[in-house]
């Protein structure tokens, strides 16, 4: 996926309502805001790359409806992070508790919330940097877990409140740890 960061503080400072309308009116069209308020348009993903990232979410909505601890989000899914910025994983999970703690409204926009878990799937155009200081943002703002997961490489890096990003080669699969308990991600589905 090709992304296409443009400045627009300079002519507007687009608020959250402007921001949300932009998205609705272009629904084709995948946007991210940064905190310092640039726009990121981002292309699809080739067939494969959503291939897999369909997979991905597929097990995570299994395993979500089956623990019912939490609420799991698809790629299409916007949230407003603690910095201000609006950010969209290619899958996300939120602690029920959390989640049950918004009101309607924002649960019908851009939540006001950062993930719990965060699932970022590299494709062949992304930039390994852009998305490793995304993940770094995720973490900064609450996320517990985060997997960025770089299929040409077999690598997967892990992200954690509490640690250093642990980089595994070649995983057979993973674990939801104690933030998706009982969650196992078979690999040989993505790779």
């Amino acid at each position: 996926m090709t992304a296409l960061t443009i400045q627009l503080n300079s002519v507007i400072d687009l608020t959250d309502e402007q921001f949300y309308s932009l998205c609705q009116a272009n629904r084709e069209v995948r946007f991210e805001r940064t905190t310092i308020g640039e726009l990121i348009i981002m292309s699809p993903t080739g067939s494969e790359t959503g291939n897999r990232n369909g997979r991905f979410n597929q097990r995570l909505f299994n395993w979500s409806d089956q623990d019912a601890s939490g609420i799991a989000f698809d790629s299409s899914t916007g949230f407003k992070l603690p910095n201000g910025a609006d950010r969209s994983p290619d899958a996300a999970w939120v602690k029920l508790d959390r989640w049950n703690a918004l009101s309607q409204d924002q649960q019908q926009r851009f939540a006001p919330i950062c993930p719990d878990f965060v699932v970022e799937l590299l494709s062949p155009s992304d930039n390994l940097a852009t998305l490793q200081a995304k993940m770094q943002e995720y973490l900064d703002n609450g996320a517990r877990l985060g997997w960025l997961i770089n299929r040409q490489t077999r690598q997967v890096e892990i992200y954690r409140a509490d640690r250093s990003v642990n980089v595994v080669d070649n995983p057979e699969s993973l674990s939801g740890e104690d933030v998706l308990f009982g969650f196992i991600l078979q690999m040989a589905e993505i790779w």
